[in-house]
Order: structure tokens, then C-alpha cells, then sequence
């Protein structure tokens, strides 16, 4: 998002802090996205709409303590999605589920390199779910959310360094875990 658009965001919100319902809009303009941030987290569409709505719903009913901190709304919204599925696991005391979706990651590596076939999309994604939970959660939301490590930081509430850090090593992991597989399987 531009500085403009950011500002311009941040005038909707001091409106709905007035008036609740302009809060429709910015749920409107954000749903979508912190729907599929927590569903790749859950892997559960019934869980998923109740943390969901959770998650607007401590919005709306902290919309006043929300200060403008220069990121776009949507850093707040993933920030209380990202509570409020630790807090969901924290509960349960179950393992952590992430649903990457082998298209997106055919999209990402279409990208950047040629001759990605299906075989090496599915290590990719193997190598992707033994990865610790803070690790991919930077991965998810550097790669698939596109968000900046300033963001990523205000999130996860780590430094800006520390997202950097952290998916950097991740990315270090992933690679080093790969051609490993690569040099095994013959290939390359």
C-alpha cells in the first residue's frame, strides 16, 4: 500500500471509531484475506470461521485503542489473527496444522525458476511442513501474505531485525534441506 492509501485507511478507521458501522467496510475489504491467513493455519473451515470472527470481533471491540503506527490496518488485523490462533492451540494443546497450498507454491516458484515439476513442488512442500512453527509463520507471511519484515515484525510482535533473522534462516533451512534431497535423489 502507498503512504496515501495507508492515511486514507487510517481516516475509515478514526470514522469507525465513531460510527461501527464503518467498520463494515474495512471487514469487508479484509475478511477474505484473514479468512485464508487462518484457514492455511487451521486446516478446518468451521474452526477457521469461528477464529475468523473472533478476530473482528476483537476488532470492533478495540477499535479505539487502535493507534496508527505508518503499516496498513491489515498488519492489525493479522496481528490479532496470529493471537488468536496461538491462543486457539494454546487451548487445545494440539500441533499446529499449516495447509500450504501446492498451487500457490507452483505459483511462487514459477516465478523465480524454470523446470519446476510436480515432484519437486511436493519435497518442497514436504520440507516446508517439518519446518518449526515460527519459521513458517515469517515464510507465510513474507511469501504468501506478501507482506514487508516491518509488518511481519508488528505481527508477530518481534523486532523488524528479528523477522529478518528468522527468514532468513528459515529460507537457509529450507535450502540447505533441498539440495540435500536434490543431490540424493540423483537429480540435478
Amino acid at each position: 500500500m502507498t503512504e496515501v492509501e495507508i492515511r486514507e485507511e487510517y481516516q475509515l478507521v478514526e470514522l469507525a471509531k465513531k460510527n461501527s458501522k464503518a467498520f463494515g467496510t474495512l471487514y469487508e475489504k479484509y475478511f477474505d484475506r484473514i479468512f485464508n491467513y487462518i484457514y492455511r493455519q487451521t486446516d478446518d473451515e468451521d474452526l477457521t470461521a469461528d477464529l475468523c470472527s473472533q478476530t473482528f470481533l476483537n476488532a470492533l471491540n478495540n477499535l479505539n485503542r487502535f493507534e496508527f503506527r505508518g503499516l496498513p490496518l491489515s498488519a492489525w488485523f493479522y496481528r490479532i489473527a496470529a493471537n488468536e490462533v496461538n491462543k486457539h492451540y494454546r487451548k487445545k494443546k494440539t500441533d499446529r496444522v499449516f495447509s500450504i497450498e501446492e498451487v500457490r507454491v507452483k505459483e511462487l516458484m514459477d516465478q523465480g525458476h524454470e523446470g519446476w515439476d510436480e515432484e519437486l513442488v511436493k519435497q518442497l512442500l514436504g520440507f516446508l511442513k517439518e519446518l518449526p512453527t515460527e519459521m513458517l509463520e515469517v515464510l507465510e507471511l513474507r511469501f504468501f501474505e506478501d507482506k514487508d519484515f516491518k509488518e511481519i515484525a508488528f505481527i508477530l510482535d518481534i523486532t523488524e531485525s528479528g523477522a529478518k533473522m528468522r527468514t532468513y534462516r528459515a529460507l537457509d533451512r529450507l535450502r540447505k534441506q533441498f539440495n540435500l534431497s536434490i543431490k540424493y535423489d540423483g537429480k540435478k
